[in-house]
């Protein structure tokens, strides 16, 4: 088991922010991509923005210029800075770790109000 612990959700109205972290008890945390993903009510879980080790990053076209995942090897965290919030952006927003299998966190609330 890999313990993907989210955190920083919360309510904020259209155009707000929110910093969400990712934090994993991993040693070799510093070696492995993670990524965000979020999952809308009555929709598919989908890839918001991933961090490979070497700090490259992918953002979903829909969060581009708005978020902005990054890294800290030494706190063994992953963040995920959004910027500009829609009420679309709404949904549970989970951390994601692949070590030949799928790892998750339990997810956590982002609520924008229009």
């Amino acid at each position: 088991q890999v313990p993907l612990v989210e955190s920083g959700g919360g309510l904020v109205q259209a155009g707000g922010s929110l910093r969400l972290s990712c934090s994993a008890s991993l040693v070799t945390f510093s070696i492995h991509a993670i990524d965000w993903y979020r999952q809308a009510p009555g929709k598919q879980r989908e890839l918001v923005a991933s961090i490979k080790n070497n700090g490259t990053t992918n953002y979903a076209e829909s969060v581009k210029d708005r978020f902005t995942i990054s890294r800290d090897n030494a706190k063994k965290t992953v963040y995920l800075q959004m910027n500009s919030l829609k009420p679309e952006d709404t949904a549970v927003y989970y951390c994601h770790l692949r070590i030949v299998v799928d790892y998750w966190g339990r997810g956590t609330q982002v609520t924008v109000s229009s």
